[in-house]
C-alpha cells in the first residue's frame, strides 16, 4: 500500500517545488517593479508656495512623461513630497521621514534656507541630492553629492557680479553702492558676494543694512537709503519683501540710477501682476524669459504643457523662473539613472560629475561643488509694462535681458527714478 502512494507524493513534490519556484519569480518580478521613489520637502504654503507649487507640478509633468513611457530601467517613478510651509525648522524631520519611513531612493531639495537645515542629516547618510534654486549653499561645504541645477555658479558674488556690470555701462559710471537685505541665507549670501564685489567696481558701500525676515514696513528702510544718495542699490529680499521694496521705492521715488539685483519674487507672475507699472525700470536676476536667444530644444513644449496645467492647481500661470530648471534637473536624474543602471547615490554622483547632460534649459555640465560649471545667471529689467495683464510676458519686450552680452536682448533704461 505504502508504495502505491509514491507517485503521487512525487507528484505533490514537484507541485510544492513548481509553486514555491512560481513565487520566488513572481517576488523577483515584483521587486523589479517596484517604484524608484523620489523624496522631497516642498513649499506649499508660505513665503515660498508660488514657487514651491510651481517646481512641484514641473517635477509631476516629468514623472507623468516618464512612466507614460514605461517607468526608468523597467521600474515606475514615484514622487513622495511633504509641505515644509517654508519653514526650515519643518524640514529636519521631513527628510528623516522620507528616509527611515518612506525609504526614498532618492533626495531633492530646493531654496537656499530650506535646504541647508536638511544638509547636516543628508550628509551624514551620505545621500545625494539635486538641489533647485539654492544659492551658494554648499560654496563653504563643499559635499561631493550635492547638485544645484539653477544656472548661479559656485560661489556668492555672480548675482551682485552680474548687476555690478550692468552698472558698468551707466554713465557716468556709478561710484557708490547701498546694500540691503533679508537677514535670511539666501540675502546673506547675496551681500556676502557683494562687499567682495564691490571693491572690484570701484564701488563705495555707503548702505549696508539687513532686516529682519518679519519686517512688514519697507518705507522707512527705503528712506535711509535714499539718505546716503547711492548712484545703484542692490535688494537681496524674498518674495513679500521684494513687493514691499518696491512699491516703498516708488512710492518715496527713490532716486538712483540702477534698483534691484537680487529680489526673489519679481520673477512670480502674481506679484509681477500686482505691481504693475511699478515695475518699470527694476532690474534684478532671472534664469529664463521668452527669448530668441534662450530657444532650446523642449523648452516651449514644455511651457506649454506647464501653462495649461497651471490654474487648475492654482500656480504660476507662466512658469518661467522654477519650473524649467526643476524639471531639467530631473532629466539630470534621468539620464544618470539610465546611464549608471541603478540609484547607488555614490555610483550616480561620479557619473554627474564627469557628463554633460542635454536639458531643456540646455547642456548642463556641473563643477566639483555641484554647481553649473559656466554659470549662466541673466539680468532682465522691466520695461515697458501697462497693467497687470500677464500676456504681455509671454513674448519678449516687458523683461528685457541685458546681461550677458552673448543673451542680451535689449538696451538698459536709466536711471530708475521715474
Amino acid at each position: 500500500m505504502t508504495g502505491l502512494h509514491k507517485p503521487v507524493r512525487l507528484l505533490l513534490s514537484r507541485r510544492v517545488v513548481m509553486a514555491a519556484a512560481a513565487l520566488l519569480m513572481a517576488g523577483a518580478v515584483a521587486q523589479a517593479a517596484d517604484p524608484i521613489k523620489i523624496g522631497f520637502g516642498v513649499s506649499l504654503t508660505g513665503g515660498l508656495a508660488s514657487s514651491g507649487k510651481a517646481h512641484l507640478l514641473a517635477m509631476q509633468i516629468w514623472a507623468e512623461e516618464i512612466n507614460a513611457k514605461g517607468g526608468l530601467l523597467g521600474r515606475p517613478v514615484q514622487i513622495i513630497y511633504y509641505d515644509d510651509q517654508t519653514n526650515a525648522a519643518n524640514v529636519p524631520p521631513i527628510y528623516a521621514k522620507l528616509l527611515d519611513i518612506d525609504k526614498v531612493d532618492l533626495l531633492v531639495g530646493h531654496a537656499t534656507n530650506l535646504i541647508v537645515a536638511a544638509l547636516p542629516m543628508i550628509t551624514t547618510r551620505k545621500k545625494m541630492v539635486m538641489t533647485l534654486l539654492a544659492y551658494g549653499s554648499n560654496a563653504k561645504l563643499k559635499y561631493p553629492r550635492y547638485f544645484q541645477s539653477a544656472p548661479f555658479g559656485n560661489d556668492y558674488g555672480e548675482i551682485s557680479k552680474n548687476f555690478f556690470e550692468v552698472a558698468k555701462t551707466i554713465k557716468p559710471e556709478p561710484k557708490t553702492v547701498a546694500l540691503v537685505g533679508a537677514d535670511a541665507e539666501f540675502s546673506k549670501n547675496v551681500l556676502t558676494g557683494a562687499r567682495a564685489n564691490a571693491p572690484k567696481y570701484n564701488l563705495k558701500i555707503v548702505y549696508d543694512r539687513m532686516y529682519p525676515p518679519s519686517t512688514l514696513d519697507f518705507a522707512p528702510i527705503v528712506r535711509a537709503v535714499a539718505a546716503t544718495n547711492p548712484d545703484i542699490v542692490l535688494v537681496a529680499s524674498y518674495p513679500i519683501d521684494s513687493v514691499g521694496m518696491v512699491r516703498a521705492a516708488d512710492e518715496i521715488g527713490l532716486k538712483t540710477s540702477l534698483f534691484g539685483g537680487g529680489m526673489v519674487g519679481m520673477q512670480y507672475a502674481s506679484f509681477m501682476g500686482q505691481l504693475s507699472e511699478k515695475l518699470n525700470r527694476v532690474v534684478n536676476y532671472h534664469l529664463y524669459v521668452p527669448s530668441p536667444t534662450l530657444s532650446f530644444p523642449g523648452i516651449e513644449s514644455f511651457l506649454k504643457k506647464y501653462q495649461e496645467r497651471a490654474p487648475s492647481v492654482g500656480t504660476d500661470p507662466l512658469g518661467f523662473y522654477q519650473p524649467p530648471f526643476a524639471y531639467a534637473a530631473m532629466q539630470v536624474l534621468e539620464q544618470a539613472i539610465i546611464a549608471t543602471g541603478g540609484v547607488d547615490d555614490d555610483k550616480l554622483a561620479q557619473y554627474i560629475h564627469k557628463n554633460a547632460f542635454k536639458t531643456i534649459v540646455g547642456e548642463i555640465r556641473f563643477d566639483e561643488s555641484g554647481e553649473w560649471e559656466t554659470p549662466r545667471l541673466l539680468v532682465v529689467q522691466f520695461q515697458n509694462v501697462h497693467g497687470s495683464g500677464l500676456d504681455q510676458y509671454l513674448s519678449g519686450g516687458r523683461q528685457v535681458i541685458v546681461y550677458p552680452p552673448q543673451y542680451k536682448s535689449g538696451e538698459l533704461q536709466y536711471p530708475f527714478s521715474k
